[in-house]
């Protein structure tokens, strides 16, 4: 009978399987029974097919007084633990509604936003990163709750896994970048900063609304400066010609100091840039040549 509440997707099981390993296959194994057990406490009931991303598995559902909402799915971890707290921090202030929440599993019943109509569909990038200043503006006036990661945290111990990537670096070029990155992140790192951050507003985490016109969804939340938050908006949608433009955008809506702004984001590009060089990659994309544009 459990089996018949949600047939998990191959593309999530597998995402699971890469990123998480045991834990992950663990989690794929036991989300229908998960489903049934939410859905029965919650009082739910389905109403559409499941979506799903690389980490998480959503429900649409109608709850008991017959408000539509999603139920989503996911496997605790250091990024979305915060989760919870962020959204209630927000209170439906430009991001989604939290209406339930499960700590042990993390575990999620939100208003259910217009999965159809995401801010990646908007032709024009420029008005599209317009609503992401805006956005970001709102979210990060809060100063973080209690018991979220810390961005100095994270700062530090990446400024200890650099020297190691950097010896993996073998085109010269490429290690000054990296040598400059890390420069603009220690100017910053002594001053985190205590606001609460989404970490990952793209455009593919922007979803309208009924009662908005868009809405975050996704946070992987954190405790610091609002010039970390940029390099997404950047990233996304990539353009080469609008980077300085974003760049002037985004700064200008949350009214960050530049140079501060410009240090975070080049920190965040270091960080891209040891994850890959610790999985064996080499420094190439989109995220280093943003780098390069904004170090000039």
């Amino acid at each position: 009978m459990v089996g018949e509440v949600i047939e998990v997707p191959a593309a999530l099981a597998a995402s699971q399987e890469k990123f998480n390993g045991a834990a992950g296959r663990a989690f794929v194994a036991e989300l229908p029974g998960r489903a049934a057990a939410f859905l029965r406490r919650w009082e739910l009931r389905r109403d559409g097919p499941a979506m799903y991303g690389v980490c998480a598995l959503v429900l649409p559902v109608v709850r008991a007084e017959g408000t539509p909402a999603v139920l989503k799915l996911q496997l605790l971890d250091e990024e979305n633990a915060g989760e919870p707290a962020a959204l209630r921090a927000w209170d439906g202030d430009g991001a989604v509604r939290l209406l339930a929440h499960d700590a042990p599993t993390c575990t999620l019943l939100l208003e259910r936003l217009d999965a159809a109509r995401t801010l990646a569909h908007v032709p024009d990038s420029r008005e599209a990163v317009e609503v992401i200043g805006a956005l970001l503006a709102r979210l990060t006036a809060r100063p973080a709750p209690a018991g979220l990661r810390r961005l100095g945290d994270i700062a530090a111990a990446l400024l200890e896994r650099t020297p190691p990537a950097l010896r993996r670096v073998t085109d010269r070029a490429d290690r000054r970048l990296l040598a400059d990155c890390a420069a603009a992140l220690r100017e910053v790192a002594a001053e985190p900063g205590d606001r609460l951050l989404h970490w990952d507003l793209h455009y593919d985490n922007v979803l309208a609304a009924h009662r908005a016109d868009w809405l975050a969804i996704d946070p992987k939340p954190l405790a610091g400066d609002p010039g970390f938050e940029l390099l997404p908006a950047l990233a996304n949608r990539y353009d080469p010609a609008e980077t300085r433009w974003r760049f002037d955008a985004l700064t200008a809506a949350l009214g960050l100091d530049r140079e501060r702004a410009r240090a975070w984001t080049l920190g965040r590009v270091l960080q891209t840039c040891v994850w890959e060089l610790e999985e064996g990659r080499p420094v190439a994309g989109v995220r280093p040549a943003i780098g390069r544009a904004l170090r000039a």
